[in-house]
């Protein structure tokens, strides 16, 4: 009989094309994967991969299988996480990706006090720059920022983050301090790589007007963090997210610029697999950030005048 175990490490696998990798995913010693795979290809009396020195892919009855069996395993994960659920408060694994700067200055500040509100939940965060790809890295939950493509994910928006232009005071001193919005263009900026060279739009709003600077940046990097980092040590002009710069603007270590105008938000999503019902521990976490995003908290006000106001 075909156990649930050997077909949870066959979809690995398969999504991985990598035994060593699906082996690492799963937490297990590689030859316990090699040995389920082959028990699954004894029963099934068939070959379920083709291995080379470096590919491992699906023969047409391994994908067949594939397709048969990737919903079972989701359908039957769901309702033992459901009836877990129903024993008590949320338990187990939650792996979450996100970026490393909303990461750091975001859920390094929420996650203490999520866990205190479910002490049977664990947490693997995994930080990085690119995008994970949720099903195959068994990915729970993930939070994108800004538009989202078109997937087959589920989103539930958060809220909007507002962004700051800001300067260093030693960049200022040595500079000038820019006296109008379109003054921006003439000084050094500090911005992530255009798709049609170095030459890059600022967009900023004040009420019903819009301005639009052409910038071309003297440092194109492609990670928000150090974007803040290299204007928090005068390398030039940055667009920040709030939860980043806010701090340092209200200790003076940021200056934030033409305060009237306003760059556009950046929206904030938290995206999970469609083909789940959310588990009670996903549900947990959603539920929970839905609530420290609400307006007024965290995105939807401005953290400079709620500083002040306070």
């Amino acid at each position: 009989m075909l156990d649930i175990d050997s077909l949870r490490m066959f979809e690995k696998v398969a999504s991985l094309k990598s035994f060593t990798a699906a082996a690492r995913a799963l937490g297990l010693p590689k030859s316990n994967v090699s040995r389920a795979i082959a028990r699954l290809e004894e029963e099934l009396g068939t070959r379920l991969f083709q291995r080379t020195t470096r590919d491992v892919v699906l023969t047409l009855t391994g994908q067949a299988l594939l397709e048969r069996s990737t919903d079972i395993i989701a359908n039957l994960s769901d309702a033992l996480a459901y009836v877990r659920s129903l024993a008590g408060e949320p338990r187990g694994l939650l792996k979450i990706s996100a970026g490393i700067g909303f990461g750091v200055n975001v859920l390094a500040e929420q996650l203490p006090e999520f866990l205190l509100l479910y002490p049977d939940i664990e947490i693997a965060l995994d930080l990085e720059s690119r995008s994970a790809d949720l099903v195959a890295e068994a990915v729970d939950v993930a939070v994108r920022l800004g538009p989202l493509a078109e997937s087959g994910l589920v989103a539930v928006k958060l809220g909007a983050m507002r962004r700051y232009l800001c300067a260093a005071p030693a960049y200022l001193e040595r500079k000038g301090t820019p006296s109008a919005i379109d003054d921006i263009g003439g000084h050094d900026t500090i911005d992530m790589p255009g798709p049609d060279g170095r030459t890059r739009r600022w967009t900023f709003s004040r009420g019903g007007e819009t301005v639009r600077v052409e910038t071309k940046p003297r440092i194109s990097v492609n990670e928000a963090l150090t974007i803040h980092r290299l204007v928090s040590n005068g390398a030039g002009l940055g667009i920040l997210s709030g939860y980043i710069c806010a701090p340092q603007i209200m200790k003076g270590r940021l200056v934030h610029l033409f305060p009237d105008w306003s760059p556009p938000a950046v929206e904030v999503s938290l995206v999970f697999p469609s083909r789940r019902e959310l588990s009670p521990v996903v549900r947990a976490f959603v539920d929970y950030m839905k609530e420290v995003s609400r307006p007024g908290i965290l995105w939807m006000k401005d953290p400079l005048a709620m500083e002040t106001a306070a």
